[in-house]
């Protein structure tokens, strides 16, 4: 399972699949928690090279696991106050490690 530490991630990216509108959504809401952290939304089959996390559905997630490589990929289920989100915000600010 790829691991990535919380003071690493530059960039944390959402990966949807065509029409989902929930990656904006989310995106914008992350902005707001992550000042220092790149946050980008992007199709699942055109995740940047330079993303160190990538965030997604849960029903997205073993697709976007196949295209993540050695990146950590976090599912999760709800676009709003979803566990998996906030645990990853906190493991960021907090610099601890996150598996995915």
């Amino acid at each position: 399972m790829p691991t990535i530490e919380g003071t690493a991630v530059r960039k944390l990216v959402i990966a949807c699949d065509a029409g989902m509108a929930s990656s904006v959504l989310m995106s914008v809401q992350l902005r707001k928690h992550l000042g220092d952290v790149v946050v980008e939304h992007s199709p699942l089959d055109a995740l940047p090279e330079d993303a160190d996390v990538v965030l997604t559905h849960g029903k997205l997630a073993d697709r976007v696991r196949a295209a993540a490589g050695d990146r950590p990929v976090i599912a999760y289920t709800a676009v709003v106050g979803d566990p998996a989100v906030r645990d990853l915000v906190a493991a960021i600010r907090a610099g601890e490690p996150i598996s995915g």
